[in-house]
């Protein structure tokens, strides 16, 4: 690319807004040059808005600690700074909607982390191994909001990346029911111990909203566009729990699939070592070159092995065995504030611009 995209950031001081900062460090495609957030950091520097509260375990990139930071309210004046933006602000529901919409009408394109838009008909929601086709829906999106080239895309919940990659490398065996349990690491609710003592030895089993988005949004991933909309798929039927776990990062699924046609132990592996979408097919300077990876180990996989896989854009199943009830179970682990959040959304952007929808103003 001859020449950056400029991007900003939307909620820049949080917890996903410092991962996008970290994972977009020497991009070969991106430069952030403009930093937003809540009034009450506007007009600080970068270092002194986010001061103690650096969470990443690496150190806070050079390019960013001078940048001044902008009030993510001024939609018209931060839009005039950047091709692009990604969204990761802490509001409500409603404020993100228009927030973000009114991005999108200064046609600026939006990539969003968060959920309030993951189930707007035009909008896609999108993991680009499994559903990048789900981005042609932008058109119609486009002619809703009047705009030419701004637009919202969205990436799913974290707790789904864990499993619902298995559900697309199997499609052909017709998954017809799956139960899963996922175990969510506090990284997820933009913690660490250090803000949250009391998980500390404790498991909490409660994560309000997580197992509604955990058994509706692989089906809308899983589905297609139609008539300027996504329609979700009919199956499979998910059913799910979601568990708060003392683990800093790294979301853990324990899954149980019937299928339609049962497949062999062999021919499950197969699909999955082999899966590709359009990020591997298009060379996109984030897409891990193997996107799920299968561990034969008794106990793998594991966080503090495996969570980093792929610098966290991969996702790691082991445990593949038949089930006297259900077909199979395994379980499945992803990176739930890399692939699971900002690392995912970045990839969504370099399919974006890969693909057009996202260029220079």
């Amino acid at each position: 690319m001859e020449q950056k995209l400029r991007a900003g950031i939307l909620g820049a001081t949080g917890m996903v807004g410092q991962r996008f900062i970290a994972l977009l460090e020497n991009h070969p495609w991106f430069e952030v040059v403009t930093v937003a957030a809540s009034p009450r950091s506007a007009g600080k520097t970068y270092e002194e808005a986010v001061g103690d509260r650096w969470k990443m375990a690496t150190p806070m990139p050079e390019g960013v600690k001078n940048l001044i930071v902008a009030n993510v309210n001024e939609v018209e004046k931060v839009a005039a700074t950047v091709d692009f933006v990604f969204s990761a602000v802490d509001m409500t529901k409603d404020e993100i909607k228009a927030i973000e919409e009114e991005y999108a009408k200064t046609e600026t394109p939006v990539v969003s982390n968060n959920s309030a838009h993951r189930w707007t008909p035009d909008v896609p929601m999108v993991v680009p191994e499994i559903n990048a086709k789900h981005f042609d829906v932008i058109e119609a999106q486009k002619k809703r909001l009047g705009t030419t080239r701004g637009f919202i895309a969205v990436k799913p919940n974290c707790s789904i990346q864990s499993y619902a990659p298995c559900l697309a490398a199997w499609k052909e065996f017709g998954p017809t029911e799956v139960v899963a349990t996922t175990y969510q690491a506090i990284s997820g609710a933009g913690k660490t111990f250090k803000d949250w003592p009391e998980m500390i030895e404790n498991i909490i089993p409660y994560i309000g909203g997580e197992e509604e988005k955990s058994e509706q949004e692989p089906l809308r991933v899983l589905g297609k566009v139609e008539d300027g909309q996504i329609v979700k798929a009919a199956l499979p039927k998910i059913t799910c729990q979601c568990i708060r776990v003392p683990v800093l990062n790294g979301h853990t699924a324990a899954v149980f699939v019937k299928f339609e046609k049962k497949p062999t132990k062999e021919q499950l592996i197969e699909k999955l070592v082999n899966y590709k979408g359009y990020p591997q097919e298009a060379g996109l300077p984030s897409a891990p070159k193997q996107f799920i990876q299968y561990l034969e180990e008794d106990n793998r996989p594991q966080v503090t092995l495996d969570v980093d896989y792929e610098n966290g854009m991969g996702v790691s199943i082991g445990r593949l065995r038949e089930d006297s009830i259900y077909d199979y179970k395994f379980v499945g682990l992803s990176h739930n504030t890399v692939r699971g959040a900002a690392g995912g959304a970045v990839l969504c952007a370099e399919a974006l611009t890969a693909k057009g929808y996202i260029k220079v103003k």
